[in-house]
């Protein structure tokens, strides 16, 4: 009898969670899925199953394809360099320095600036001839260039906006991390005739392991839901250049009005998302030494 209340109670305790999670996760996951094979409903047309055509309209849709490949190609570059520079300034602010707190608070600043604030700011530095990317090149020289409005360097220049400011936001729970690592363990390397890269490949990097993929899959999300500064500096330009998915998405969805669609591409975008996050936690977690 107990027991039994323990466990009453304990399912109490999750209900709040749980409704939560199956109203605002769970519920608009099958949502979409079951939209996405049905026709988007017009004033004077309900919605009719039309059963796999969406995803046979989005397999020749040549822009899909270009946002999918952009959107894994700034996936690709953004999480290992993001993931690399944020544990690098946490070792460095780690140590022993003059000003310490305001190298902290510096490298934090662009995370808690607001995405359509950071966007403009770098609107700023991108702008041809006037902005500061150019002020500096004609110092050496160099001449004007189009950075958002060449094909070539428009999804990079969107790249170098989300490494500038992801990477002191993933530098916090590193620094955590690292503050929590005991001093011990560094000595005792020392007395083994450990150099610095030892240590930090042997012993330490394995005790980040935990955290490192935390921020993995954090980065890999952040990776495929921006659509706030695509907006403001490209929206997609120049030719779907740097169209990213969710963005694509956006546009169907709000634009052009085509809900099943769009909630066809969001299907794909969750599948990309899961089949990404599963390899990672299979790959990571027995690589991971948690304490």
């Amino acid at each position: 009898m107990k027991s039994s209340l323990h466990a009453v109670y304990g399912w109490l305790l999750l209900l709040p969670a749980m409704v939560l999670l199956a109203a605002f996760t769970h519920y608009p996951a099958l949502a979409t899925l079951w939209n996405s094979f049905f026709s988007t409903p017009k004033a004077n047309r309900a919605a009719a199953f039309v059963g796999a055509d969406n995803y046979v309209a989005m397999y020749h849709d040549p822009v899909f394809w270009q946002a999918l490949w952009n959107n894994l190609l700034y996936a690709l570059v953004t999480i290992p360099v993001s993931v690399a520079i944020s544990l690098i300034m946490a070792l460095w602010v780690n140590r022993n320095l003059a000003g310490r707190g305001f190298l902290r608070l510096a490298y934090f600043t662009p995370t808690v600036l607001p995405m359509v604030a950071v966007a403009n700011i770098w609107l700023f530095f991108y702008t041809p001839q006037y902005g500061l990317l150019d002020q500096i090149a004609h110092l050496f020289g160099l001449g004007s260039t189009n950075w958002l409005g060449n094909r070539e360097t428009a999804l990079p220049a969107l790249m170098l906006v989300t490494i500038w400011k992801e990477a002191g936001f993933f530098m916090i729970f590193y620094l955590a991390a690292l503050q929590q690592v005991s001093p011990s363990l560094r000595e005792a390397a020392v007395l083994e005739g450990a150099s610095r890269w030892q240590y930090f490949r042997r012993v330490l990097l394995p005790l980040l392991m935990p955290t490192t993929l935390f921020v993995l899959i954090n980065a890999l999300i952040n990776a495929f839901r921006l659509v706030d500064h695509v907006l403001v500096m490209t929206k997609g330009g120049p030719d779907n250049a740097s169209t990213l998915l969710l963005f694509y998405i956006y546009e169907i969805g709000f634009s052009y009005w085509d809900t099943s669609y769009a909630a066809t591409l969001s299907v794909v975008l969750l599948l990309v998302l899961s089949l990404t996050a599963f390899i990672k936690f299979r790959w990571l977690d027995r690589r991971t030494h948690y304490q």
